[in-house]
């Protein structure tokens, strides 16, 4: 397959997906109440990675807080 093609399938792919997403978001909001989309409630799941970032930068902060 050349650029052009994988391209144009992608874009196809692109048209199918958009479609799918306007009938899904026109089925939310025909039901007049609020949708689950719209705000989630609990806690948010982290990866074991992105909780690693978030301790060092969280420790870091603190260190500095406590030097003042």
């Amino acid at each position: 397959m050349d650029l052009r093609s994988i391209i144009r399938v992608l874009n196809e792919e692109k048209a199918r997906l958009d479609e799918v997403i306007h009938n899904l978001e026109s089925l939310g909001s025909s039901k007049g109440g609020s949708s689950s989309a719209t705000g989630r409630r609990g806690r948010k799941t982290m990866p074991e990675s992105e909780r690693k970032v978030v301790s060092e930068r969280m420790r870091k902060y603190w260190e500095g807080k406590r030097k003042k």
